[in-house]
């Protein structure tokens, strides 16, 4: 990968289609789709590097493992790690283990990393329906946090879900960056990404970032015009090291996000911070 020659580094891209194993759009997806508005094909994970490549933006590239809650069987890891490494120039492939699979998950956590070159780990607490800081989880964190490698927890409202009856059984509790918090007590020496604003949470989220030195924010899941005013103030000031551009792909396109970035109140020179060397620091990219 020539980081130089990208224009920005996303951080939270998803995976949602299988070449290998292509399944229906789920319930959830649906819904996901209906809420951010997105009216575009489902791509296949090639046809995502092609996207970013045109693009010069590198993305890192994950599935969310939800079967064990909903039921949903996700693109597999090796598959994405497969591919991310066949397109290596343009993505960075992060897996995602439900921490209900238990010893079974942690073995397939050290197998990834590994045998697959693994960069990173995906959680989403309210589709996997549990708190961050379940002790039950902790073992495959300590695998995670002895390969050095980070772990990006969603947080705050959940596109998954949203205009569903009951929300579709998604519970926003899981969502409170505040059990984050105790994850990154506890696992001082492991990356943390609190992915998306935070709301309702959002100065919770802040205040973690502050706090703990090893924690970060991603910007995805919302268009910057939306971004709450304290949120863009840290990230001009204290947190301009810790702020990571994100999209949160397919649901919102990099073209979309980096128009409306231009339009808020970053300065000049935090702006390539956000868009990219923050997230080449954090991913020890070049």
């Amino acid at each position: 990968m020539d980081v130089d020659a990208l224009v920005a580094i996303d951080v939270h891209t998803h995976a949602e289609v299988s070449s290998r194993d292509p399944q229906p759009l789920t319930a959830f997806q649906e819904a996901a789709k209906n809420y951010f508005r997105h009216e575009h094909a489902r791509p296949t994970i090639p046809e995502i590097a092609d996207y970013y490549r045109e693009r010069k933006i590198a993305c890192v590239i994950f599935p969310v493992d939800g079967e064990h809650a909903r039921g949903d069987r996700p693109v597999p890891n090796e598959e994405v790690a497969e591919l991310a490494h066949e397109n290596s120039d343009i993505m960075i492939p992060f897996a995602s283990i439900d921490p209900a699979r238990g010893r079974e998950g942690i073995r397939e956590a050290r197998r990834l990393i590994d045998d697959y070159d693994i960069r990173g780990f995906k959680f989403h607490p309210q589709y996997q329906e549990y708190h961050a800081n379940d002790r039950s989880a902790y073992p495959l964190y300590e695998v995670i946090a002895e390969a050095g490698l980070p772990a990006l927890f969603h947080t705050g409202h959940s596109g998954m879900g949203t205009g569903m009856p009951g929300g579709g059984g998604i519970r926003l509790k899981y969502g409170n960056p505040m059990d984050v918090d105790d994850v990154a007590v506890d696992f001082p020496d492991m990356p943390i990404i609190l992915a998306h604003p935070s709301w309702p949470w959002q100065d919770e989220a802040l205040s973690i970032c502050l706090h703990k030195p090893q924690v970060y924010i991603d910007l995805s899941g919302w268009s910057p015009k939306y971004f709450p005013p304290q949120l863009v103030h840290y990230a001009n000031t204290q947190l301009r090291h810790k702020v990571l551009f994100g999209t949160d792909y397919p649901l919102i396109t990099p073209d979309r996000w980096l128009a409306d970035f231009e339009d808020i109140d970053i300065r000049d020179e935090v702006r390539p911070l956000i868009l990219k060397e923050n997230a080449k620091t954090l991913l020890k990219l070049g």
